[in-house]
């Protein structure tokens, strides 16, 4: 009987210490997602790099990196304006950061052997802090240009005297839930994907290994679902990076225009 092998479809977010201790009150520790953090950020530097050359005739790399650029500059155009185009970086910063990070953890990098891929965005710590800048950024903007006008926003225009109060603490309500399911929104994606794919690999492993024409069958339409899921996630991660810029930029949009 063939031993049966459990698989943890958690033990892919696991964090774990490259180099030093996972200690109370020891930030100098260089671990698993660090290191992936670093890898993504090479690959955007690699990216940016090669597309970034002013040739005459523009090639495939420098069309693919001003084709972003753009694609980022018109969305801030379309949704805040001309002032929009201040907050091109940021916007560009962390759409690419969350493809790269997204793309390059559904890259089968294990089947290299001591290499375990981590998906960065899957940690709700790193999605949590991208939002909170991002809100920063609108109550800074906010508060900077219409000074305690900047409540307005929460009072929407011909909304009934008797409802202001009201509608103020719903709408204040509203506002400050935007950072948490900014963040929210992309770690749940990512990590719900990773786990079915982690689920299905078990029931083709548990297939094999028990042997039977029912299990084998199993087995393969498995492996058809890890292969559907594996395109669906691939699209979700190009989806979830535009879905993070586009709420930011209309969240700049409310602090500029103060609709």
């Amino acid at each position: 009987m063939a031993a049966e092998t459990k698989i943890d479809p958690m033990y892919q977010f696991q964090i774990d210490p490259l180099f030093g201790h996972l200690e109370p009150g020891n930030p100098f520790v260089f671990t698993n997602s660090a290191l992936w953090m670093l890898i993504v950020l090479g690959a955007v530097w690699l990216f940016m790099i090669g597309g970034m050359k002013r040739e005459l005739i523009p090639g495939r790399w420098q069309v693919a990196v001003e084709g972003v650029t753009g694609f980022i500059t018109s969305m801030l155009d379309t949704n805040v304006g001309p002032e929009g185009r201040k907050y091109v970086p940021w916007v560009f910063t962390v759409f690419i950061f969350i493809l790269f990070a997204n793309l390059m953890g559904m890259m089968p990098f294990g089947v290299i052997p001591g290499v375990h891929p981590f998906t960065v965005t899957s940690q709700f710590t790193v999605t949590g802090l991208m939002a909170i800048i991002s809100f920063s950024i609108v109550l800074i903007v906010g508060f900077w240009r219409h000074k305690f006008h900047f409540f307005s926003l929460f009072v929407p225009r011909g909304t009934p005297l008797v409802m202001i109060p009201f509608i103020f603490l719903v709408e204040l309500l509203s506002f400050m839930v935007r950072p948490f399911s900014l963040a929210l929104r992309l770690f749940v994606a990512m990590i719900a994907g990773h786990i079915l794919i982690k689920v299905f690999a078990y029931f083709i492993i548990q297939g094999i290994q028990t042997g039977t024409p029912t299990s084998l069958g199993i087995s393969a339409l498995s492996f058809l679902f890890i292969a559907g899921v594996s395109a669906l996630e691939l699209l979700v991660s190009a989806i979830q990076a535009y879905v993070f810029a586009l709420l930011t930029s209309l969240y700049i949009n409310d602090a500029v225009n103060l609709h």
